[in-house]
């Protein structure tokens, strides 16, 4: 007489990719549902740039040459640092803070308990800050154009280094926003921690001032810094050639733009996986 064993069906699970991938439309609509996220990084870099036109626009070009012809508007001339801001924003500020309120609330203790690995909720989170900084770029620019009538490149290699200036300056902000969420010790604290920091560099690295008129040390301890390149490599694309002259080298530099980018994605990236915990190790 045989005996016959039934077979268990086998659970196909899905991998660490794919799960990263669903877990970003989750983290889209979470940070739409946030009020207080949409307007400190996703709003802030629009209204900021429609204050800074709007306060000085009165005060002429920047860039002039001596007749006075020439240059630019004040809203051209910040448009790249905006640019930039906002993509420290969208990255370092808000994952920072978010993911250190997820640890006080016991999100990523549930989480920890479940398929998720620690690699796909990097790409959930990574995603989610490619998407948010995708669109607030996109209307950035819509209202740099309809509302204060910037020109915009017509040229396809600026929009070439524009993709990939974006591209590494966003997954960099977003793993460094992961890593620096180690820092605070709760969720409540995490605003006070974290916007001291990016405050401090928006106003070092060329966002809020101009560069070039910053004290030589100040420019030297943004230069340890992503944004002030974030910043730069923004302002090679928006700005015309006649101010790569106002650079502290001379030019714009793109190639040192982008070797010290993926430095500092090859920094976060570490620093993410070393520093991350599902549950903080003094709790």
């Amino acid at each position: 007489m045989s005996t016959v064993t039934a077979e268990r069906p086998t659970i196909a699970r899905p991998g660490v990719v794919a799960l990263g991938i669903s877990r970003i439309g989750y983290e889209v609509r979470s940070y739409f549902r946030s009020p207080d996220a949409v307007f400190f990084t996703f709003l802030f870099p629009v209204i900021m740039l429609g204050i800074f036109t709007s306060a000085f626009s009165a005060s002429g070009n920047i860039g002039t040459a001596p007749d006075g012809t020439g240059g630019i508007s004040v809203g051209a001339y910040y448009l790249p640092g905006m640019i930039a801001a906002g993509m420290l924003l969208s990255g370092v500020q808000n994952l920072a803070v978010d993911i250190a309120g997820e640890k006080s609330d016991g999100t990523l203790k549930r989480l920890g308990g479940t398929p998720l690995s620690p690699t796909a909720y990097f790409i959930g989170k990574i995603g989610q800050t490619l998407v948010t900084g995708t669109l607030q770029v996109g209307l950035l620019l819509a209202v740099a154009v309809f509302a204060f009538g910037i020109a915009l490149p017509t040229e396809p290699a600026a929009w070439g280094t524009f993709a990939w200036v974006f591209l590494l300056g966003i997954i960099t902000s977003a793993l460094l926003g992961i890593a620096l969420s180690a820092v605070p010790r709760s969720g409540r604290s995490a605003t006070a921690v974290v916007i001291p920091i990016v405050l401090v560099l928006q106003f070092i690295s060329g966002v809020y001032l101009q560069f070039n008129q910053l004290p030589e040390w100040m420019q030297n301890v943004a230069s340890l810094f992503p944004l002030k390149w974030m910043a730069q490599g923004m302002r090679a694309v928006f700005l015309p050639e006649s101010f790569e002259a106002l650079e502290p080298s001379g030019a714009w530099d793109l190639g040192l733009v982008a070797l010290v980018l993926v430095g500092w994605l090859v920094v976060g990236l570490v620093l993410s996986r070393l520093t991350f915990r599902w549950i903080r190790r003094d709790a």
